[in-house]
Formats: C-alpha cells, sequence, structure tokens
C-alpha cells in the first residue's frame, strides 16, 4: 500500500463538491493512509460528519473547542500528529481566508499552527477561479509554499463551463501519493516506449503480440512519482495516461522509432518497455484480403529498427535501460541482449509469471551482477526499479 503508515488530516469545505470528499477517504484508506477528517461548518451543509466517521473509523472534528480534547487544544493536537494536511474541496473563501493568517474556526487554526505540508484542491465557479482576487490568493499561497491541486476544467454544479472543478479522487489520490515518493529523479527528463506494436497485413489484420503495456505505465507513473518529466511513447493499449505524463501515441515500430528519435535529444534516461515488433510486413496490402481470390497471401517479413540499440550508440546519448521477456533462459538471454546492446541496466522476466497481468517478477541485470525483485504487483516493482535507476546514474 503506497500510503501505509501516513497520517493524513483531511479538511473539508463548503461547496458541493464535498460529497466527492467521501470517496477520497475511502481511497486514501484502501492505500494505507491513516485519515483524519477535520469540517468547516459550510461543509456540513453538504455532507455530514456521520459519512466520513464512517469511511474513515474516526471521529470527525468540527469545532476548535471540541471537549473531546481536555486541553481544548484541537488545531494543535491534530495538525501535531499529521504528516500532511490536505483540503479537499478548497473553497475560494477558506482560501482567501488562510492567505492572510486568518484563524476563526478548527481548520483555518489548524492550517496555521501547521508543522506539516498543505496541500489544497481548490473547488469553485469558474469566475470565482479567475476572479484577480483569487489569482493573488493562489499566487501568495505557493509563494508560501503551499501545494495547489488542480483545479480542473469542465462543467460545474452551477452549469457553466470552465476552470474551477475539483480534481477528482483518483487524481486527487495520484498527487498525495507522489507527493509522498521521494524525488530520486528529480530534474530528470525521461523517455520511455511501452505496450505493442502493430504491424499492419492489411487494413484490417495485423501481427502484434499479448503486452498490456501495464509494466511500462507502472515505470512511467513511478518515474514521474519520483520527480521526473516523462514522456511516454505508447503503442496500442487500453489502459489510462498516468497523471502528469506526456503520452505519445503510436501504432506500428516505425511510428515509435520515428517518435523516439524526435525526442531523445531532449532525454536524460531512456527505458525501452515497449515489446517491439522485430518484423514488419514488407508488402502489406492496400485493401482488405479476401479469401475468394485464390490461395493463401504470401506475407514477407523484413526487420524493424533496433530503437533501444539505437538510441544506446548514440554519442552523449541517454542512460538506457532495457527490458528482456522471455519464455526461458532469462539470465543468459537478458545478459546476452544487454551486452549486445551495451546498456548499463536490463529488467528480465519470464512471460509465464506477468506478461499482460497485473503482477510480475523482475530481475535486474546490471554491470555489478544480477539482482532479483520478489514477485510483486507491478507498481511496486516499478519503484524498485527507478529507485535502481537513481542509484546507477547517481541521483541517489
Amino acid at each position: 500500500m503506497e500510503l501505509k503508515g501516513r497520517r493524513i488530516v483531511l479538511g473539508v469545505t463548503g461547496g458541493i463538491a464535498a460529497y466527492k470528499a467521501a470517496e477520497l477517504v475511502r481511497l486514501l484508506g484502501k492505500h494505507g493512509a491513516d485519515v483524519q477528517v477535520a469540517m468547516t461548518e459550510g461543509a456540513a451543509h453538504f455532507v455530514t460528519a456521520t459519512t466520513f466517521q464512517a469511511l474513515s473509523g474516526k471521529a470527525v472534528y468540527t469545532d476548535q473547542w471540541d471537549a473531546r480534547m481536555p486541553n481544548a487544544m484541537a488545531h494543535i493536537d491534530l495538525s501535531r500528529q499529521a504528516d500532511l494536511i490536505l483540503v479537499a474541496p478548497a473553497s475560494a473563501d477558506f482560501m482567501a481566508r488562510i492567505t492572510h493568517g486568518m484563524a476563526d474556526d478548527l481548520l483555518a487554526t489548524m492550517v496555521l499552527a501547521r508543522d506539516c505540508p498543505l496541500l489544497l484542491a481548490p473547488a469553485m465557479n469558474r469566475q470565482m477561479w479567475e476572479n484577480p482576487a483569487t489569482r493573488r490568493n493562489v499566487a501568495q499561497l505557493q509563494a508560501d509554499g503551499v501545494q495547489i491541486l488542480g483545479p480542473a476544467c469542465g462543467e460545474q454544479a452551477c452549469g457553466e463551463v470552465g476552470a474551477g472543478r475539483m480534481l477528482e479522487p483518483e487524481e486527487i489520490l495520484e498527487e498525495v501519493v507522489a507527493f509522498f515518493t521521494p524525488k530520486v529523479l528529480a530534474g530528470q527528463r525521461v523517455l520511455m516506449t511501452a505496450g505493442p506494436t502493430f504491424e499492419a497485413i492489411d487494413p484490417v489484420r495485423g501481427i502484434t503480440n499479448l503486452s498490456s503495456g501495464r509494466m511500462g505505465y507502472a515505470v512511467a507513473r513511478a518515474a514521474r512519482h519520483a520527480g521526473a518529466k516523462v514522456t511516454l511513447v505508447s503503442g496500442p493499449v487500453a489502459l489510462a495516461v498516468p497523471a502528469g505524463v506526456e503520452r505519445i501515441k503510436v501504432k506500428s515500430a516505425l511510428d515509435m522509432h520515428a517518435a523516439v528519435m524526435a525526442h531523445v535529444d531532449a532525454s536524460d534516461i531512456f527505458i525501452g518497455v515497449a515489446a517491439v515488433a522485430d518484423y514488419r510486413v514488407a508488402n502489406a496490402a492496400e485493401h482488405k484480403l479476401k479469401k475468394d481470390t485464390g490461395g493463401i497471401p504470401p506475407i514477407e517479413l523484413i526487420e524493424n529498427p533496433d530503437i533501444l540499440a539505437e538510441v544506446a550508440a548514440l554519442p552523449d546519448g541517454p542512460f538506457c535501460v532495457g527490458f528482456a521477456a522471455e519464455s526461458r533462459n532469462l539470465e543468459a538471454y537478458a545478459q546476452a541482449k544487454r551486452r549486445k546492446k551495451n546498456i548499463p541496466l536490463i529488467a528480465g522476466n519470464l512471460i509465464q509469471e506477468g506478461f499482460g497481468g497485473e503482477d510480475n517478477r523482475l530481475v535486474l541485470f546490471d554491470d555489478t551482477g544480477l539482482h532479483p525483485l520478489a514477485p510483486a504487483a507491478k507498481s511496486v516493482l516499478a519503484r524498485q526499479l527507478i529507485e535502481h535507476i537513481a542509484t546507477l546514474t547517481g541521483k541517489n
């Protein structure tokens, strides 16, 4: 669980987006966080404290004079126990008050008295968000070290469309996980490939493979959480792009090669996770092949460019990491591939142990030998891989 042991105070202010905070409590808890909810009086007009108590398993605090605190210092005791205060939704009024150091309710007083980081997920009407007063308040909060999450653009409860929507709970969760992740790749530019490629036989048929893209997308997410700027060149997959990652969609190996070579000069690290087809069809048909035209059509194959080898051979190129998915003799084949392509690190796995699935088992091969990683979810293995890359590049 990515937030195991983290103590988070979730502040909920008044606004229709308060209903989303209930799902956020559930998600934070599911990922291991210990969540304590503190509500403003306005928030109670939209969601009851009972809802949050049921989801968090903790009594909710709303009053700075709460009698449950023997010293009448809920604003001190709650904030001192927290690793993070997250306010979602953060209303325009709340942001204005804390910008100027006001302490007129429990949540605002807690924010003023805190000695832990503060994250705000704004939620308000688009005109309120665009108002010069709000823009000044946001700029001042950011200057004071407060991290602002969002807001998003879209349809609002008032019926208008524009910026001001609170991020969805899943998006806020991603930002919280990223916040707690050590920034071992801070400032690094990571270029990646993921997923399969599709080599056309005709307009509707082609040669591809069973890669789901899950490992590559997990690595992209982990790199972004570690502070890197990530560009992901992806073959056709049914996966959502990780938050904060730039995705470039491609189809064939030639498409992937072109996209990689267009971006590689601006990259510090290249990670080739994609299951790129070794061959493509030389005589792909312009129109759909028909069975009644007589005989089985011949398919002529030609070799695709070796993207990883080409990147590795660049003068002053990026630090290169490869992947080797094998059905047998993993160590021998992975090491041979690493030496042939002259790359410092390759991650190998047996296809029967995780190809296309949610979990995997990786072995990392570098100049010092092999480093087996215990079987785990791909998200866990991706974090371990990024940490190993950071160590090899001197960033950790």
